[in-house]
């Protein structure tokens, strides 16, 4: 299981936000292209950006910043979301390095843009999903619609997406451990990987998902944790590796 340390970009600055709330943040680095050079250097092995004002905003606003942190770093695989509404973008993204564009909020208001973009760039295509109680959640978590997460996952697994970015967003943000049980739940729904995100706090959380009842878990995304110190991305990437046998 990968440890993907998470670099999240509001007006060309890595902040964290407390529950998706963009006047709650929390601004770690006034240089965001330094702070992925930090992660690489600690052993991360891909990088998880997201846009917040670009998420907000519904198209990207600190893609400049993301395209420096792509050329920064050429041989780090990485992943983009926020504000990703249509293939002009994600063509822009890839070609300035980036691996892989997450599709969130669009994918659930417009499911046949992931179908679209999967057989566009296939391969390179990934899909954020934030739930509540099994039922998707969407713009910045302030609507939770009645879609089950995993019927969506589903069709989004026959599209081709190259993984589900799972996100409780009852626990983002809050350093009170991952939902362990749900994340693993979807996981054996589908048969594509699963990228759990929210809530990891210390390396207990990362053992906790490595020895869920499940193989198809196949990352962590980490942000705060990281960032406060309550998690040692080295460390809990070696236990990753050790309970996952690499």
């Amino acid at each position: 299981m990968l440890l993907i340390p998470a670099i999240d970009l509001k007006d060309g600055q890595c902040v964290r936000l407390r529950q998706g709330v963009m006047d709650d943040d929390t601004v770690f680095s006034d240089n965001p292209v330094e702070m992925a050079g930090k992660w690489v250097s600690a052993g991360g092995r891909r990088l998880h950006l997201v846009d917040l004002n670009g998420a907000f905003a519904g198209e990207p606003v600190n893609g400049e910043v993301i395209r420096a942190i792509a050329k920064a770093y050429p041989d780090v695989p990485i992943q983009v979301g926020g504000g990703i509404r249509d293939e002009a973008t994600i063509r822009a993204y890839l070609d300035a390095g980036v691996t892989w564009c997450i599709i969130g909020t669009q994918a659930v208001k417009d499911p046949d843009f992931v179908t679209r973009a999967c057989q566009a760039f296939p391969g390179h295509i990934m899909v954020g999903l934030d739930a509540k109680e099994g039922k998707v959640a969407i713009n910045g978590w302030a609507e939770v619609t009645d879609i089950d997460v995993t019927d969506l996952a589903r069709r989004f697994e026959n599209d081709g997406v190259s993984a589900i970015i799972y996100t409780d967003i009852g626990r983002d943000g809050m350093l009170q451990g991952p939902n362990v049980e749900a994340t693993a739940a979807l996981a054996n729904a589908v048969n594509i990987p699963i990228i759990a995100s929210g809530g990891i706090t210390d390396i207990d959380d990362i053992r906790a998902l490595c020895e869920a009842d499940t193989d198809n878990i196949a990352g962590a995304i980490t942000g705060r944790a990281i960032y406060e110190g309550t998690l040692d991305l080295a460390a809990g990437q070696k236990l990753a590796d050790e309970l996952s046998g690499h």
